[in-house]
């Protein structure tokens, strides 16, 4: 039987209230463009913060994670923020530490404050475990890559899982990975080489040899990465809790080096 006001040899509708064939359909509730509009997106960081350094500490006697970052915001080539403090702490067993675009990680951070805000609520004795918030960020930093609008950071999550340090890292590109020794920045190229080189003589370290090894490796970032500052902190997760240093300061610092450079660039010195 023909459809009334219709064609009856023409063929019925494909979709009620549907797209015509090769067309798109609009869901409901979905936030459109208007006509002529365009879509933002963030095509480069604003305010960066740079390295930030972490690695597993076991003596036999103490164990854990120790992390550390300057808080430097740099806006361009510009220090200009000397406050960004870039390590977060999660819960008891977990300390958060970012590299890269400081809004984006004021963003991450208020969504896991809403997430401890939710655990809270349900007051079942559970909480967020270092893998748990891992592998979520894997999840959120591919989710916003796919969309090509990354969140633009590096994260390096340290914690205590079942008794054992743990430390994994996320990129923006939702690229994750668990190591024994993790930088970021300009870190991955100056201070994990350090640190490597430190476990190789000195395989066991206690608490103390480990902040010392961060100090000392904060101390070189801070002569070779333009975008780095010597005031930094330093946290350290083990089975007793979590602790974060307020900002250190790198004092009596060593530019005996610069000596040479300002030598060999001296033209009666230079060499062709």
């Amino acid at each position: 039987m023909a459809h009334f006001g219709m064609d009856p040899f023409s063929a019925g509708p494909l979709w009620h209230n549907g797209p015509a064939p090769c067309g798109i359909y609009n869901f409901p509730g979905r936030p459109t463009e208007a006509a002529g509009g365009f879509i933002e997106r963030s095509k480069q960081p604003i305010t960066t913060g740079t390295s930030v350094m972490a690695f597993k500490f076991d003596n036999g006697v103490e164990k854990g994670v120790a992390i550390a970052a300057d808080t430097l915001g740099s806006y361009g080539s510009l220090a200009r923020f000397r406050d960004c403090r870039r390590l977060f702490k999660v819960n008891n067993q977990i300390i958060l530490g970012a590299g890269g675009d400081y809004a984006d990680f004021q963003y991450v951070q208020s969504m896991i404050d809403q997430k401890n805000i939710d655990d809270e609520c349900l007051d079942d004795g559970f909480s967020m475990k270092p893998k748990a918030i891992y592998t979520w960020l894997t999840n959120v930093m591919y989710n916003r890559r796919s969309k090509m609008d990354p969140f633009w950071n590096n994260f390096v999550v340290a914690g205590i899982q079942d008794g054992e340090p743990y430390l994994g890292s996320v990129d923006k590109l939702g690229t994750a990975y668990e190591d024994n020794i993790i930088g970021t920045g300009l870190g991955m190229q100056l201070g994990v080489p350090l640190i490597r080189e430190a476990f190789e003589k000195k395989p066991l370290m206690s608490r103390s040899e480990a902040q010392q090894l961060l100090v000392h490796t904060m101390e070189v970032l801070f002569y070779r990465d333009a975008r780095s500052f010597p005031k930094y902190q330093i946290g350290i997760v083990t089975a007793d809790g979590v602790t974060i240093s307020d900002p250190l300061y790198l004092d009596n610092q060593k530019w005996g080096f610069a000596l040479y450079v300002s030598l060999s660039l001296k033209p009666e010195i230079m060499c062709f």
